[in-house]
């Protein structure tokens, strides 16, 4: 995540469109390597809690209790109909400001 931040407040701090992106994409050159080392290799170099290290089964039958399920799916399906439904705000405002500007431009009333 915050590497993800830094992406964003380096993004946002320059002001040229161009070189802004040039920097950036630079910064992303990097940072997905490290992206990888962080997630991937480092937590299985020691024991930790993990999926599959140090005894930790890691995503298989005796990860996750059935009471943990009975929670867990009803909450994705909870996320993903609330993205569904941001979403679907996000395009009828961008419908509705693209009526207004046609609106202005063609002389309003």
């Amino acid at each position: 995540m915050l590497v993800y931040f830094a992406y964003m407040v380096l993004r946002g701090s320059i002001n040229e469109d161009q070189q802004g992106g040039r920097i950036s994409a630079v910064y992303n050159i990097f940072a997905y390597p490290i992206m990888i080392a962080l997630i991937y290799i480092l937590s299985r170099m020691t024991d930790s809690l993990h999926p599959g290290n140090g005894g930790n089964p890691g995503f298989s039958t005796y990860d996750t209790d059935s009471r943990l399920l009975a929670v867990f799916y009803p909450a994705i399906i909870g996320w993903v109909l609330m993205s569904i439904w941001i979403m679907q705000l996000r395009l009828r405002i961008r419908k509705i400001q693209r009526r207004l500007n046609n609106f202005k431009l063609h002389g309003g009333l």
